[in-house]
């Protein structure tokens, strides 16, 4: 059974750093675009950033300079740097993986990891 495994969570104050992981378990054929979200309470899920192998990483206009999206393929791994944190990034954070098995493709989320940022 194919699974998001998401940890790094926690609580930060205003301007910390956080490190997010999201790691593909189960037998997959290949992982193609990979990426986060987020839900604040009250609000609607919104991307945070995206990334495919080989191409740009996409990024939110509320993250860019601050957060930095990477993943390693050989471990179907995605990674969420997040620096320079502010009180508006408190939020659940879920990892998406758009995913190969067989011949089909299969849209996977996490469980999710709730990120506090307050003094």
């Amino acid at each position: 059974q194919v699974q998001l495994v998401e940890s790094g969570g926690g609580l930060v104050q205003p301007g910390g750093s956080l490190r997010l992981s999201c790691a593909v378990s189960g037998s997959v054929s290949r992982v193609n675009g990979m990426g986060w979200y987020r839900q604040a309470p009250g609000k609607e899920r919104e991307l945070v950033a995206s990334i495919i192998s080989g191409g740009t990483p996409y990024y939110a206009d509320s993250v860019k300079g601050r957060f930095t999206i990477s993943r390693d393929n050989a471990k179907n791994t995605v990674f969420l740097q997040m620096n320079s944190l502010k009180p508006e990034d408190t939020a659940v954070y879920y990892c998406n993986a758009d995913i190969a098995i067989m011949t089909w493709t299969y849209d996977y989320w996490g469980q999710g990891t709730q990120v506090t940022v307050s003094s």
